[in-house]
């Protein structure tokens, strides 16, 4: 037997081709009952759209370009999976381009790249001012920038700073020194973070409002051993008891098993303050920022989405507030 039809769902339906389509698109133009209709039939006769077709008819690629840093770290799969849920839901495959480094960088910043033959462009932490104005990132197609801000371009992104102020006021009420890690995340000084940067200056902020001085402090990259490296050198200078603000969950994770192997008391000996909420955080009684990643994913998606369908207003910013989750460790 011959795979059905677009044809096929149309004369199953009793709609047009059409209409078909819009609702395979998403389109808001159809009446409910109608999308209803199409989608049982398209249940009933087990339809899989030809992509290739869809794009020959479109004139899109319905594809888009997601550049981040990496792609191994809890928050990027989680940030992924917000972007993803939103642009499968529209019928949109996504390419993954993880900027690892300087060599891609400058790649990626060309105009003829696989990244930038995609309906949209998706980037993910990095402060793009400097390149946006510069002209040196190549935005003819739509372009939304997530878990960063800047300028003119739609952003969604968390308020980095107010979380460092509230992990700064909650450390302030605990006895004992305090200490803070910080994750190095600057590439070849080309694309650079600004979200530890805000981190440290909302919790110094706070600390110095509470008139508590900071007794030290320790930088580490993103993976699990620089990150653990780092924990015991901070342990190994801290004057105790303690309490270590952890700009990520992944340097928390870290300090807690350096910790537990120096039968250390977390709780007691060390307070630990994260900054994610990572699925795990909560089994490990971890304290920490919570984030809401995947929604942050996710309505950056739909900016960009709604540039695709036409929008064509003035950028629009969407800011997420993280919240403090108090739990064992602090």
């Amino acid at each position: 037997m011959r795979p059905p039809t677009i044809q096929d769902v149309a004369r199953a339906a009793g709609v047009g081709v059409g209409t078909v389509s819009r609702v395979l698109n998403n389109h808001p133009s159809v009446k409910p009952s109608t999308r209803e209709a199409v989608l049982r039939s398209i249940a009933e006769l087990d339809y899989t759209p030809n992509p290739h077709a869809r794009r020959i008819a479109g004139g899109r690629s319905y594809t888009i370009s997601v550049l981040l840093p990496v792609v191994t770290t809890e928050f990027y799969v989680r940030l992924l999976d917000g972007l993803e849920t939103a642009f499968q839901e529209a019928r949109y495959d996504v390419a993954i381009f993880p900027l690892l480094d300087r060599s891609r960088l400058e790649r990626y910043l060309g105009s003829h790249t696989l990244a930038y033959q995609a309906d949209g462009l998706v980037m993910a932490t990095y402060n793009l001012t400097t390149l946006l104005s510069e002209r040196r990132v190549k935005s003819q197609q739509p372009t939304v920038l997530v878990d960063a801000y800047s300028e003119g371009v739609d952003c969604a992104y968390m308020d980095n700073v107010a979380g460092g102020q509230v992990a700064g006021e909650y450390a302030a009420t605990l006895p004992g020194t305090v200490y803070a890690m910080w994750v190095e995340t600057e590439l070849d000084q080309l694309f650079v973070t600004r979200v530890f940067e805000e981190r440290r200056n909302g919790f110094l902020t706070a600390l110095n409002a509470a008139g508590r001085p900071l007794a030290g402090e320790v930088t580490a990259g993103f993976d699990p051993l620089s990150a653990r490296h780092a924990a015991s050198q901070l342990l190994d200078e801290a004057e105790l008891p303690c309490t270590v603000f952890a700009s990520a969950d992944l340097l928390a994770a870290a300090l807690l098993d350096e910790a537990a192997a120096r039968g250390l008391k977390v709780g007691e000996d060390v307070r630990v303050i994260g900054f994610d909420d990572q699925p795990w955080a909560a089994a490990r009684g971890l304290t920490t920022l919570h984030q809401p990643v995947e929604s942050m994913g996710h309505e950056a998606a739909t900016l960009l989405l709604s540039r695709l369908g036409g929008y064509k207003g003035p950028a629009r910013a969407r800011k997420f507030m993280p919240r403090l989750v108090v739990r064992e460790t602090a």
